[in-house]
């Protein structure tokens, strides 16, 4: 393989990125792809190469230029989504001033002093979940771990902190999931549409009546008189949902069956609880829950690696790969819940570095630490090789878990 050549990401990919990456950090660490939607970029997958392109200005993030470039980089046309034109003002979309303001404006409420106070609710949460998780077992006799434990947990938290009615959380997997994979233009379309119209309803309901929530305290926020328009409050209230439930969901779905396939290292854990925290880290470097990071483009012509990317190019950074770079992590392909794994990049880097990361990683201590004390014999209910994978370039994680307790 070279740097000239095109790489198609099929349905294999999916299932095992770091099998292409191997080859692609030894043989071509910067070559154009073509994505199942039909999309042409380039993917950086060395770990000395991704950590600075995901802070390089020079690949920009602003949505203002993605619907030219998208146009121009697509080989198929059919599969192009107009995104809600509310849902894309969020601060993924923006660089620095924009993206500086924005996140200025929702960061008090994502410190982590403020994180760590969520801790007994989160217990609780979780404990709860675990209870129900049991008493589905013991009739059924497998649960699927997604279903039953690592989505709702990480949604009911974030549906609580903004404000989102019990009643009207359950539409909100089956949009994230759509929007996140590679359905038809149209489906993804309808997903989006009806998760504006939505988020739109919400945002006018926080306006007009204000609640102790995080939503409520985004949509009245104001630093030095600036506030968030009703547009730019409904792209963020976007951003927070999908990004604070899908991360978590896959940290603690990918966690765990890499804990059920390495029982070695589970041991360890359940001798030493207190190293669940580094394993969390571990788990974020070792099979993260985000693969390829959201797109940026070429604003000049950039180098990276020892290859020249032209102007108005699409540039996939691949958090998955870097994370498992032999160059940065010795035995990265090895499971270690011991490992220094700082440095990782399960987060990005840089100015774009993941808002909820305090919040995800206390979800993901409590979320181990609960499994941990509750089910001492949690097994697989099936072969690895069955459990399948979404079928999406941004997040890495499983369509189901199945287990026994």
């Amino acid at each position: 393989m070279t740097q000239a050549d095109t790489v198609e990401l099929g349905e294999e990919f999916f299932a095992d990125p770091d099998e292409l990456y191997r080859t692609l950090r030894r043989e071509a660490p910067v070559v154009r792809v073509s994505t199942p939607m039909g999309l042409q970029a380039w993917v950086v997958t060395r770990y000395e190469d991704a950590r600075p392109a995901l802070n390089d200005p020079r690949l920009s993030k602003d949505g203002g230029r993605f619907a030219e470039i998208l146009e121009r980089r697509s080989v198929a046309p059919e599969k192009r989504m107009q995104f809600a034109d509310s849902l894309a003002g969020h601060m993924l979309n923006t660089d620095p001033p924009d993206h500086t303001r924005l996140r200025k404006l929702v960061n008090r409420a994502f410190t982590v002093r403020a994180i760590a106070r969520m801790r007994p609710r989160i217990e609780e949460i979780a404990r709860g979940l675990a209870d129900r998780m049991a008493e589905k077992a013991a009739r059924e006799g497998t649960v699927d771990l997604l279903d039953e434990f690592a989505y709702p947990l990480p949604m009911t938290v974030i549906c609580e902190l903004l404000g989102v009615p019990e009643g009207e959380r359950d539409d909100f997997r089956g949009w994230t999931t759509t929007l996140l994979s590679a359905a038809p233009a149209e489906e993804r379309g309808a997903a989006a549409a009806a998760m504006a119209e939505f988020l739109a309803r919400l945002v006018a309901d926080k306006a007009a009546d204000p609640g102790e929530d995080m939503l409520s305290a985004i949509v009245k926020a104001s630093e030095d008189g600036d506030t968030l328009s009703p547009r730019e409050a409904t792209s963020m209230a976007f951003l927070l949902l999908v990004a604070g439930h899908e991360t978590t969901v896959n940290l603690i779905g990918n966690g765990t069956l890499a804990l059920l396939r390495h029982p070695d290292q589970l041991a360890l854990l359940r001798a030493d609880p207190a190293l669940v925290p580094n394993a969390v880290e571990e788990f974020l470097r070792f099979d993260g829950p985000i693969n390829l990071a959201t797109f940026r483009y070429t604003t000049e012509p950039v180098e990276i690696g020892g290859t020249t990317v032209p102007e108005g190019e699409v540039v996939l950074i691949s958090l998955v790969s870097a994370n498992r770079d032999t160059a940065r992590y010795e035995g990265a392909a090895e499971l270690d819940v011991t490992r220094d794994a700082s440095g990782h990049v399960a987060f990005g880097y840089g100015v774009h570095h993941c808002l909820g990361a305090p919040l995800a990683r206390l979800e993901g201590e409590i979320a181990f630490r609960t499994l941990l004390e509750r089910f001492p014999d949690l097994a697989l209910a099936g072969a690895p090789e069955t459990l399948g994978w979404r079928q999406s370039t941004l997040i890495h994680g499983l369509s189901r878990l199945p287990v026994r307790l």
